[in-house]
């Protein structure tokens, strides 16, 4: 009985894994990571900003939208 709950747990985290990842829930952590590496001296904007900017450049380059 113990290894079916962990057997489902596991596919329940495994699900919602998937579906951050499909919302881009850990985009913003990615970011910073890469200007802390990449970037060292550059301000990092706080989570609000990050997604302000990137559905303004969203909206002025629709390239990638398929609607």
């Amino acid at each position: 009985m113990r290894a079916a709950a962990r057997a489902c747990g596991d596919g329940v985290r495994a699900g919602v894994w998937w579906f951050d990842s499909i919302l881009g829930g850990q985009d913003y952590q990615r970011y910073v990571e890469h200007l802390r590496r990449s970037h060292p001296g550059c301000a990092i904007p706080t989570e609000r900003e990050y997604w302000r900017q990137r559905h303004a450049e969203a909206d002025r380059n629709p390239a990638n939208r398929c609607c």
